[in-house]
C-alpha cells in the first residue's frame, strides 16, 4: 500500500455521459488538492468505453470545464478508447493463468437467481445463448484497506467479477485497474459512491501483481431530495462554466473550507493556489449532504 512518503501520482477520471455537474466538480477538485498539496501529480484520464451512453461532444466539454477552473493535469490525457489492445492482453493473460471464464448469464437469469450463481455458471450449468461475458475467479475472496476518509474496510467479494461484457464491450473494473497500473497511480480520490468497487479493483491490482494504491472517497453531494446523489442520470444542471471562481468557492466550501467571500472574486488558478497551502484531510466533512 502506498503512503505519503512515496511518490504521489492521482487523477480525475470522467465518463463522457453527459457535462460535469457539481458533483462532479467536487470531486475533481478535492482529488487535485489532495496530489497538488501532497507534492504530487494529477492526471486526467477520460473513461469512454460505452459508446451507447456517451453523449455526443460531452468529453470535450468536461475538458473545457475543468480547463475554465485551472485543474489542468500534469499530462496528457488518456483515453480508454485508445487502449483497447492493451486491455486484450491483460484478458490473454489472465486466460493463460486459467483465471477467467465465460459467462452466458444475462441480467433476467441473475436477477431470477437471486444473484450470479458461481459455482452452476463456471461448470456450465445455465443455457447459452451464444453472448458470453468474461468473469474473472474471484467470488470468496476479502479485501481490506484503510480509506482515506471512510476508514478500515472489509469487503467480501461474493460475485465473480465481470472483465468483458456479454455485449464485447470492456468492463470497467477491468479498463480502471489497468490503466491505474500503467499510469502509477498511488492514490484514487474520488466519490464514496464508488467506495464498494474498491475490494474487488484491490484484488484485480494484486492478482496482476501490481501493488493496490491508497483509496479515499469523498462525500457525495445530494440532490434536491436529499436521498439521491447529484448524477448525470438525475439530470444534474451542468457546471457554469462562466462563473469558475463561485463555483470553486462553493466546491471547497463543500469540502470544508472556511473561506473568506473575497475568495470567490478571485482568478480560479489564485483560489487553487490557496486550498493547496491549506488542504488538511481531517478537514472534509465525510458526511453525504447537499450544498449549501
Amino acid at each position: 500500500m502506498s503512503t505519503d512518503t512515496d511518490r504521489y501520482i492521482g487523477r480525475f477520471a470522467p465518463s463522457p455521459t453527459g457535462p460535469l455537474h457539481f458533483g462532479s466538480l467536487v470531486c475533481a477538485l478535492g482529488s487535485y488538492l489532495d496530489a497538488v498539496a501532497h507534492g504530487g501529480q494529477w492526471l486526467v484520464r477520460m473513461e469512454d468505453l460505452d459508446p451507447p451512453r456517451e453523449e455526443p461532444g460531452a468529453a470535450q466539454r468536461i475538458l473545457h470545464t475543468l480547463q475554465a477552473h485551472g485543474l489542468h493535469g500534469h499530462g496528457p490525457v488518456l483515453w480508454q478508447s485508445q487502449r483497447h489492445a492493451r486491455y486484450d492482453a491483460v484478458l490473454q493473460q489472465l486466460r493463460e493463468r486459467q483465471l477467467l471464464y465465460p459467462c452466458h448469464c444475462s441480467r433476467a437469469q441473475i436477477r431470477s437467481n437471486g444473484g450470479h450463481d458461481n459455482e452452476r455458471c463456471r461448470a456450465g450449468q445455465f443455457p447459452a445463448d451464444g453472448a458470453s461475458a468474461l468473469r474473472l475467479h474471484s467470488a470468496g475472496a476479502s479485501e481490506t484497506f484503510d480509506d482515506l476518509w471512510q476508514g478500515p474496510q472489509t469487503q467480501q467479494i461474493r460475485e465473480d467479477t465481470i472483465l468483458k461484457r456479454r455485449d464485447g464491450l470492456y468492463a470497467y473494473q477491468l479498463a480502471v485497474v489497468v490503466d491505474d497500473i500503467d499510469q502509477g497511480i498511488t492514490h484514487i480520490v474520488r466519490g464514496a459512491d464508488l467506495l464498494e468497487t474498491s475490494g474487488a479493483q484491490q484484488l484485480l491490482f494484486r492478482t496482476l501483481g501490481a501493488a493496490p494504491p491508497q483509496f479515499g472517497h469523498l462525500p457525495l453531494v445530494m440532490g434536491p431530495d436529499g436521498h439521491q446523489k447529484l448524477s448525470k442520470q438525475n439530470h444534474a444542471p451542468a457546471v457554469d462554466d462562466s462563473h469558475p471562481a463561485q463555483n470553486l468557492y462553493s466546491a471547497l466550501a463543500f469540502l470544508g473550507f472556511h473561506a473568506a467571500a473575497e475568495l470567490a472574486g478571485e482568478a480560479p488558478e489564485h483560489i487553487l493556489k490557496w486550498a493547496a497551502a491549506r488542504w488538511q484531510r481531517h478537514q472534509v466533512n465525510t458526511r453525504n449532504r447537499q450544498p449549501g
